[in-house]
């Protein structure tokens, strides 16, 4: 396997990390990610104009990237700058509409990849506790559309979303991947209810409720009561996602540790001197590479044909992204001592992002298990 990325994929890389630290710096972000709106239009539409959104997608939807090394150069640089402008729902809802979408669905696509309109999945249910397939939201037929009630938890960027893909059930018991629709719901529509809050490491989520909201027949998203493998595939893409941006923010974490432990003296000696500092940052240094080799694997495997091939790959990224993120975060707060903790110190907001990373699209405990569970169904075929 060819471990280079290709030249136009060093150039996108390049690009996006001048920008990022030209103009996505720690006060700005923090601005941005604190502030009430959770995300800048002015720097989403230069992110847009940079081609940074139209890299994540195939050039038969009007993208010119859209593999899995395309997508992980992406987030690797957005993971860098802690960006937390709404990169997630355009690639995962615009994955969805690539995958199932009617030719006038996939035309939204366009306006994903220009910044025009902001997507969000809503998924994930009070309750829900990373299952996929566990949707207790309904829809019903409603004269020639359809009526859907529920209820969103987490939704991410979801107060600023102008476009919904919502999971809900048109058949089935609440667990069954049987009888899983995929709805795109209007933000605006009568019945969506919204209440947004901030996020704990930047950015904003939203609890939306669906109250007997009319959609038109035109809104399914593929076949009727079949939509938990597009949800899968488009929520695969997003794992990708955020085992790069893990990826990024912990180089940066590694970076701004080992610059530190070489200017910060003890002993008129820099502590980086110190064997049993050395050790420890050697440790670091080894896992940091573990986790990158995970996103190469699951960055090639997004292309595989076996769909448990894939799930597999993307499943132990996320289980070796969550344990080392955790660990780069613990080991570099304590190598900085108490100043690590501080707000005004940028490893502080790194160290919170790769712990909520792990909690985003399943943490790492229940991909364990559902990797196990996919070796043994492979086993037993």
């Amino acid at each position: 396997m060819n471990f280079e990325h290709t030249e136009d994929r060093r150039m996108l890389a390049d690009t996006l990390n001048r920008f990022v630290a030209e103009q996505y710096g720690f006060e700005t972000r923090n601005a941005i990610a604190y502030g009430d709106v959770g995300m800048q239009p002015a720097l989403w539409a230069q992110f847009a104009e940079l081609g940074a959104i139209g890299a994540l997608f195939p050039e038969a939807e009007g993208g010119f990237g859209g593999a899995g090394f395309d997508v992980a150069v992406v987030f690797e640089a957005l993971g860098r700058g802690l960006v937390v402008e709404p990169f997630l729902g355009a690639l995962v809802v615009g994955r969805a509409l690539a995958a199932a979408g009617t030719p006038a669905q996939k035309e939204q696509i366009a306006s994903l990849i220009d910044g025009s309109t902001v997507a969000a999945l809503a998924h994930d249910e009070p309750g829900s506790h990373y299952e996929m397939a566990r949707v207790s939201t309904r829809a019903v037929r409603s004269g020639e559309g359809w009526a859907l009630n529920g209820a969103k938890a987490v939704v991410v960027q979801g107060d600023n979303a102008q476009l919904l893909l919502v999971s809900a059930r048109t058949a089935g018991d609440v667990g069954s991947e049987d009888g899983i629709s995929l709805f795109l719901v209007p933000a605006d529509s009568a019945g969506v209810a919204r209440r947004g809050m901030g996020r704990i490491d930047g950015g904003r989520v939203a609890e939306i409720t669906l109250d007997n909201v009319q959609v038109g027949a035109d809104a399914l998203l593929g076949t009727e009561g079949q939509g938990f493998a597009t949800l899968e595939l488009a929520m695969g893409w997003g794992v990708l996602a955020l085992c790069a941006e893990a990826l990024g923010a912990m180089e940066v974490a590694k970076k701004d540790t080992l610059e530190y432990l070489q200017t910060r003296k003890q002993f008129g000696v820099p502590i980086g001197s110190f064997q049993a500092l050395q050790h420890r940052m050697a440790d670091l240094l080894l896992e940091v590479e573990q986790s990158r080799s995970a996103v190469i694997n699951a960055a090639a495997a997004m292309d595989s044909a076996d769909r448990v091939e894939r799930e597999r790959a993307l499943s132990a990224a996320k289980f070796t992204i969550g344990r080392i993120g955790a660990l780069v975060s613990e080991e570099s707060i304590q190598m900085h001592g108490g100043i690590g903790m501080t707000w005004e110190l940028p490893l502080s907001h790194y160290a919170k992002r790769l712990v909520m990373i792990d909690h985003q699209f399943g943490d790492e405990d229940h991909h364990l298990a559902r990797f196990i569970a996919l070796s043994q169904a492979t086993a037993e075929v």
